[in-house]
This record gives structure tokens, C-alpha cells and sequence, in this order.
């Protein structure tokens, strides 16, 4: 019964992270601009990886993969906001600013 109970909380898990990674793919290619994409995968890496890799965790049960599993979603919750972070840092220093619409061949600003 506890098995049964565990491998549905597995899966579970799995299917929400592979959700939060359809949401996020869609937010890649649909919002407007640089700073509302960046934000749309800082999400996805914040939710998506972390829901599945738990799913996994629980699948494995408690070995060494468990133990792996875990050190890598603490890793992602400290490297991925710091990466969306440096990103838009970098863009706001390179002149790129938000709710602008910018042309991807020129880089100049364009209408709509």
C-alpha cells in the first residue's frame, strides 16, 4: 500500500515538473521581451527541474542516487536565480530596457 502511495506521489511530482516546463517553454516563446523571457525561465528552472528530480528521488527510494539527486537541486536552487540575475544584470548594463521590443538581426528598437 505505502508503495503504491509513493510511486502515485512519484509521479505526480514528474508530471507537475514536466507542466511547469510546457508553461515555461511557452512563456520562452511568447512573451514580448528579453527581461519577461528571462523570467519565464528562471521559473522553469526553479520549479520544473527540482518537481521532477524529487519524483526521482522518491522512485529510487534511499540510496546513493537519492543522495546525488538532492545535492543537485540544492545546487540548482543556488546557481539558477543567480544566472537569471547575472543575465539581466548584464542586459540592463548592455542598454537593453524592459517592456522595449527589440529586432533580433539590428538590435534596434522596433514598433509593437
Amino acid at each position: 500500500m505505502m508503495a503504491v502511495a509513493i510511486d502515485l506521489l512519484s509521479w505526480v511530482l514528474i508530471l507537475v515538473g514536466g507542466a511547469f516546463g510546457i508553461i515555461g517553454g511557452i512563456g520562452l516563446l511568447r512573451l514580448p521581451d528579453f527581461f519577461s523571457r528571462i523570467h519565464a525561465a528562471s521559473v522553469t528552472d526553479s520549479m520544473c527541474a527540482p518537481c521532477i528530480i524529487a519524483g526521482f528521488m522518491l522512485q529510487s527510494g534511499f540510496t546513493l542516487v537519492t543522495v546525488k539527486l538532492l545535492f543537485l537541486i540544492v545546487f540548482l536552487f543556488l546557481t539558477s536565480p543567480t544566472a537569471s540575475h547575472a543575465l539581466a544584470k548584464a542586459a540592463l548594463h548592455s542598454g537593453l530596457e524592459p517592456g522595449k521590443h527589440y529586432d533580433g538581426n539590428t538590435g534596434k528598437e522596433r514598433q509593437g
